[in-house]
């Protein structure tokens, strides 16, 4: 059975749970990281170097980096309905994921980072500013993206694409501060509402 190591509080964890959850995969899950199992013991870091969660194992094969484990669950449980196939289709679907994982998260880290997790070394006003701003100006694209597919982030189908962009929506509406009204973010953080694993690993009070 997969064994996903990490905690069910963090992000990327919660990017290979909901993963699992959609292509009914099962799996055995291990709390490790801040609160729980230090990461930085010679038993994890002989699985990943880095010290960070998640990590998967299944069977001999071992895997870290949160959107290379869940491209390798969809391509190995038959998720071409998530995942295509098609060239021309996954490099729509790769290129939301990458820029969620690189553009997006790199402007929300200061702004989350200060008044979600109250971080003594994020507390810099201006700082803090100017992430919102970034981060406002990141989700202008994905409004637009949303508002030209009119339903999900790579097309009209939901994608893997999905799972990591609405968990960095579901920070943004986290996150105490002005926003901007953003329709098509808003009524598509409300279509993911129809999809059980949405509320259980993403709307489910966890920023």
């Amino acid at each position: 059975m997969l064994q996903i190591l990490g905690k069910a509080t963090s992000i990327n964890v919660r990017k290979v749970l909901w993963t699992c959850a959609e292509l009914n995969i099962p799996f055995e899950q291990e709390d490790w990281g801040d609160g729980f199992r230090s990461t930085q013991t010679p038993e994890f870091l002989a699985l990943n170097p880095n010290g960070l969660v998640p990590v998967v194992r299944d069977g001999d094969f071992v895997l870290w980096e949160s959107n290379s484990i869940i491209r390798y669950l969809a391509s190995r449980h038959d998720g071409a309905w998530l995942y295509p196939a098609d060239p021309v289709a996954r490099a729509r679907v790769d290129q939301w994921i990458d820029w969620q994982a690189t553009d997006l998260n790199r402007s929300w880290s200061d702004a989350f980072l200060g008044l979600v997790r109250r971080s003594a070394a994020h507390q810099d006003a201006a700082g803090i500013a100017e992430s919102i701003d970034r981060w406002a100006k990141h989700m202008r694209i994905l409004d637009s993206q949303l508002d030209a597919t009119g339903a999900f982030v790579a097309g009209r189908h939901f994608s893997l694409a999905d799972i990591p962009i609405a968990l960095s929506i579901n920070r943004w509406f986290s996150t105490p501060f002005d926003r901007p009204h953003l329709p098509a973010v808003a009524g598509y953080f409300e279509r993911l509402n129809e999809r059980p694993a949405f509320s259980r690993y993403c709307r489910n009070g966890k920023p």
